[in-house]
């Protein structure tokens, strides 16, 4: 569940990916343009006869002028379709460019269409990833990139990758290809370790941005946080490392906290103490973003003895808006950060394991709140307490603290009702549960109109409603229905073709759509390909949809980012129909390693599969792929 933790992505979810065959439209055309020199001459022509510009030249200089304002990645994409001037001069002005699969395009067609690019964006390895539904060594790697874009891009400030196989060697070429490098976030992403983060920290000089976020991070006796610059101040102002699971050199970090006039953003991961927390905060109280590590004493300190004012240290940063961390809580500290409650937007406690009573002494100060994850060891009653007070809630995470299938969850039904009547302002909400019921999430729907994203995770497979003990099809589809700004949809519960049909009919907005554990036949896949024409990503795992529901979605296909099915019915035959007939798809089967290792899949490459992953792609299929995935032709 790594991913559900991570900070609310920035991408426009809502944005096609990138369209790269604009650039075959801009490489066809033919029209010469003059050029000219420092004395007023125009090359190419008599240096005594005075020519006009063509008139598409003049378009191209207003519209490069206009387009530089345009920003949105969807905008941009829709204006380069318009003709071949304008897919060229839009390409000329994009400073940032978003790839959101790492295998739909190469590094160089990207690179030859976007010259000025300053911001890059790439996504790897597809969500489900994160739940160990795919083996590590899948692929995603950020080397091609790395090297594709030193050569095309010196220039470039900013790089954010999520879910990508990054190694230190990737991280040094980083560091050596941009001379200006501002910003790195790693979100999800493997590979690398302290030795690649000190390279970073040694040779950015410009560093204003390193964020590590729910990434894994290979250990090592490299100091990385001593590696900054000693001398004079530096430029940062966002440093994020929670993931990181070694000490780190707290001297070395006071000294950077320091040094760091313009730093905004702080989250500390685990083996910073309360104590040495106090010690930042002090020097650094224009901080408007905490993550504040374990918030318990260190080893060997005795609570109570001559402890600093923590208290004293949360008032006096008055620009905070936004906390998080407390890993290893010592829930008597928790009056320590009620000086700065009053002024929070956004309050994460998905890593403290507190209860419904320590959380209201929290809550109750929390009045403009918009962003609230947290566990569900603070039960319904905490939910309850923070639906009376965070009236201005957009967005609620509630994760379990024992995710089994047989565990017994401490909110339920009651909880979302109480959400849903007190904070009706909500936009997003994922909620882990055991138990619910139609008329809850019906109330939810009525409540909260304005839903963009939900997500209910009730985990145990199969669960109906647990009062009328009626499958789910009723609430899911009422929030279809009266949801009219929904985007992202999470199912699970006991589900019928029905609450498919309900998804097809009006979920007309809907792009990302997760299945577990779900439908009766074929039928119920084939509403929802037939019937959501903005569906990007498709992920189902665990539910009975087979060759016939596959076929339904040939229409679709082109327009999707990628489709995910583990553990479903499909056959290699059935898959082999979709690559035939839509050569632009790469179609994945995904095998068991095991069954790799003993030789089992060339004896048996007609069987049944794990994984069937399928996305657009402007290149032929990757020629990085590992034994255990076969690519179908």
């Amino acid at each position: 569940m790594r991913e559900e933790r991570t900070e609310m992505s920035k991408d426009d979810d809502r944005s096609p990916p990138l369209d790269l065959r604009g650039a075959d439209i801009a490489e066809s055309s033919s029209k010469t343009r003059n050029c000219v020199t420092g004395s007023g001459h125009v090359t190419g022509l008599n240096p005594m006869e005075f020519q006009a510009p063509y008139p598409d030249q003049v378009l191209e200089n207003v519209l490069e002028n206009v387009l530089q304002f345009l920003t949105s990645r969807r905008d941009r994409n829709a204006a380069s379709l318009v003709c071949k001037s304008w897919c060229r001069v839009e390409a000329l002005t994009r400073s940032e460019l978003f790839i959101g699969n790492c295998y739909s395009v190469s590094p160089r067609r990207a690179t030859a269409r976007f010259s000025r690019v300053r911001a890059v964006a790439i996504k790897g390895r597809p969500r489900f990833a994160d739940f160990n539904l795919m083996p590590p060594e899948w692929g995603a790697h950020f080397a091609p990139w790395v090297a594709a874009l030193g050569s095309a891009y010196p220039w470039l400030e900013k790089v954010y990758l999520k879910r990508m196989s990054v190694t230190d060697e990737d991280l040094k070429h980083l560091a050596e290809y941009f001379p200006c490098f501002k910003e790195l976030v790693l979100v999800c992403c493997d590979g690398f370790g302290t030795r690649g983060l000190a390279v970073i920290a040694k040779k950015c000089r410009q560093l204003r941005v390193l964020d590590l976020i729910e990434s894994e991070v290979a250990e090592s006796d490299m100091d990385w946080i001593g590696e900054f610059p000693e001398c004079g101040m530096t430029c940062l102002e966002s440093l994020i490392f929670d993931c990181v699971e070694s000490p780190i050199n707290f001297e070395a970090l006071e000294r950077l906290v320091i040094r760091s006039p313009s730093l905004k953003k702080l989250r500390l991961n685990r083996f910073v103490s309360i104590g040495q927390l106090y010690r930042l905060m002090v020097r650094a109280p224009q901080l408007t973003h905490l993550g504040t590590g374990s918030f318990s004493l260190a080893e060997g300190v005795a609570h109570g003895d001559q402890e600093p004012d923590y208290e004293s240290a949360f008032a006096a940063c008055k620009s905070l808006v936004c906390l998080s961390g407390f890993r290893e809580i010592t829930p008597d500290y928790l009056s320590a950060i009620y000086a700065v409650c009053a002024n929070l937007t956004s309050l994460n406690l998905s890593y403290a394991n507190i209860n419904a009573e320590q959380l209201k002494t929290v809550i109750f100060h929390c009045h403009k709140l918009q962003t609230f994850w947290v566990l569900d060891s603070i039960c319904d009653e905490g939910l309850q307490a923070a639906a009376a007070t965070c009236k201005d809630l957009r967005e609620l995470r509630v994760f379990p603290i024992d995710a089994r299938e047989d565990s017994e969850g401490p909110v339920s039904d009651v909880g979302l009702r109480a959400i849903s009547e007190g904070c009706r302002k909500l936009q997003s909400i994922l909620y882990f549960c055991q138990h619910m019921t139609n008329a809850a999430v019906i109330a939810m729907s009525n409540n909260c109109p304005d839903l963009e994203v939900f997500r209910l995770c009730i985990m145990g497979r199969h669960r109906p409603d647990h009062v009328t003990n009626e499958p789910m099809d009723e609430g899911f589809g009422a929030i279809v229905k009266n949801c009219k700004k929904l985007t992202r949809l999470a199912v699970s519960g006991l589900l019928t073709d029905q609450a498919f049909s309900y998804i097809g009919r009006y979920g007309k907005l809907v792009r990302t759509l997760s299945v577990a554990f779900a439908g009766d036949s074929d039928l119920g896949l084939k509403y929802v390909l037939e019937g959501c024409p903005r569906l990007q990503k498709l992920e189902i795992r665990d539910s009975p949809f087979g060759d016939a529901a596959l076929r339904s979605g040939l229409h679709h296909y082109y327009n999707m980012r990628f489709l995910w099915m583990s553990s479903c019915r499909l056959s290699p035959q059935g898959c082999r129909e979709i690559a035939r007939a839509l050569p632009r798809l790469v179609v994945e089967v995904i095998r068991d390693e095991a069954d790799v290792i003993r030789g089992e899949c060339e004896e048996h490459i007609d069987e049944p599969f794990d994984i069937l992953y399928m996305y657009r792609s402007l290149e032929r299929p990757r020629d990085d792929a590992p034994n255990f995935v076969t690519i179908l032709h």
